[in-house]
């Protein structure tokens, strides 16, 4: 009798298992891409984690206290963020991180020091392009090391693996050197001068269109007043062999500025004028600044290498401490309702009461009546005088009339628009234009504004005004100088 077989068949042998079959090669490239893209998904996702909390850095930028952080996106770029008023987003370059830069605040001891000093304010746009190169440089590094600590710790958490890490420290510096290629291979430094705005800073593509613009024609019209300032000296030679003033060689040559505005152009003429004039002093009728601030003040320094007296008196964009500054420079006086002597003349002179760039004063709003008063004030100190005085310094022409029939000569400024007019007691008033052609303001019409100034000649004995030469130099599109003299039949006789 045979046993049973294992298979429970009796009397046969048992049949051998099958082999096992091949493996196949999709399923095994299946598990290879799959156990593969778990990781770099791990990876990227520890490593955006990382960076969204901690891939941040705080650093001064110029005058502000700012902090950077790249963030995951889909189209790159950067944004300035300027709280409360708004962002501004440049598309300077393509990839998954955009570069987020927001101005925390201004520190004020950086911001002073920055405003103190002419040097450093001159050179802010390069300080501010290094500051944030270095800046970002900082962050680059930061942003790998907590990007690739955070895919490391998370591929170990995740997969439990001690290759893991190490794995995922290599796929994570793999996507950020590619992010990195991406980035400069899309650099578009244009982008730079065509920001996006949102919020309040809407406004600013226009505002600063307009500020380029202003610039781009500051820099041709001094290019041209160069040129024009230089031929003053060639003008003087024609004008001097013109006959005297008044027939007579004997008389104060006085200097008739206004209304500067800071112009280093307006400057530039007002040496250029001494000089070739030999005038005997310099008559300021204000607003020297713009803002009264202390880095305006910086140039005001050169009226006191003029080498001949300057008297001045402040206008409504002109601060105490612009007036202050003025008055510790050689050889220059400021009046304030006071009097002082010129070539053995003597001038009078009041500031403008008001203060117009500080608008929580309300000075802009001050009538008519207190810029009168200041004039009734100055005849006052006028008729106190030993002698009546030749001349009297106002600001605005709304602070003349007072004056009329006290002083004979009254100078003025305040509109940028030169005139020359009789009152009705008989005292001259002569409203210069501005010296500085109204600043950069002058430049935002189709031309500028010209600078203009005035020499006085007046007879050393009387005061009387002799004759007078109006000088004038044309703006951007008006290559040309102009001297034009006048002069006074009979003088201007001393009221008795």
């Amino acid at each position: 009798m045979s046993e049973p077989s294992e298979a429970g068949t009796p009397g046969t042998e048992p049949s051998p298992a099958p082999p096992d079959a091949p493996p196949s090669p999709w399923r095994h490239r299946a598990r290879v891409a799959g156990r593969w893209s778990l990781r770099v998904g791990v990876a990227l996702i520890g490593a955006v984690i990382a960076v969204l909390l901690f891939g941040r850095i705080s650093a001064p930028i110029g005058p502000f206290d700012a902090t950077l952080a790249f963030r995951p996106a889909l189209d790159g770029g950067a944004t300035v963020a300027v709280p409360p008023l708004g962002d501004l987003q440049v598309d300077v370059y393509d990839g998954p991180l955009r570069l987020d830069i927001g101005l925390q605040r201004v520190d004020q001891e950086r911001a002073r020091a920055l405003a103190s000093d002419p040097v450093r304010l001159a050179g802010v746009v390069n300080q501010v392009s290094d500051d944030l190169r270095g800046a970002v440089v900082r962050l680059a590094w930061t942003t790998a090391l907590v990007a690739i600590a955070g895919a490391a710790l998370t591929s170990l958490v995740v997969l439990r693996r001690r290759r893991e890490p190490l794995i995922a420290a290599g796929v994570t510096t793999v996507l950020l050197l590619g992010t990195a290629g991406l980035g400069a291979a899309t650099w578009r430094p244009e982008a730079l001068s065509q920001p996006t705005y949102t919020g309040l800073l809407v406004n600013a593509n226009s505002l600063i269109g307009s500020a380029e613009d202003i610039v781009a024609r500051f820099d041709a019209y001094r290019a041209s007043l160069e040129d024009l300032v230089a031929n003053v000296g060639t003008l003087y030679s024609t004008i001097s062999a013109l006959p005297a003033p008044g027939g007579t060689d004997e008389t104060v040559a006085l200097l008739h500025v206004s209304d500067l505005h800071l112009n280093p152009a307006g400057f530039d003429l007002m040496r250029q004028v001494v000089d070739q004039f030999q005038v005997d002093g310099v008559l300021d009728t204000g607003d020297i600044t713009d803002w009264g601030s202390a880095p305006e003040n910086q140039l005001i320094g050169s009226v006191g290498q003029l080498g001949v007296p300057y008297v001045y008196i402040r206008g409504n964009h002109d601060s105490a401490a612009t007036a202050g500054l003025i008055a510790a420079q050689p050889n220059a006086t400021v009046l304030a309702g006071t009097a002082t002597t010129v070539g053995g003349l003597t001038i009078v002179g009041v500031a403008d009461p008001r203060f117009t760039p500080d608008k929580t004063t309300g000075d802009d709003d001050t009538g008519d009546e207190v810029l009168v008063q200041t004039g009734i004030t100055l005849a006052e100190v006028a008729e106190e005088q030993p002698e009546t005085p030749a001349i009297a310094l106002v600001h605005d022409p709304k602070q003349a009339p007072p004056l009329d029939g006290v002083v004979p000569l009254i100078l003025a400024g305040h509109t940028h628009d030169r005139s020359v007019s009789e009152l009705e007691d008989g005292s001259l008033l002569m409203v210069e234009g501005s010296t500085g052609g109204a600043g950069l303001r002058g430049l935002e019409g189709e031309y500028p504004e010209p600078l203009t100034c005035t020499v006085l000649y007046l007879d050393p004995d009387t005061g009387a005004l002799r004759a007078y030469d109006e000088i004038t130099l044309g703006g951007l599109g008006e290559t040309e100088v102009t001297i034009q003299r006048t002069v006074v039949p009979d003088g201007l006789s001393v009221p008795p």
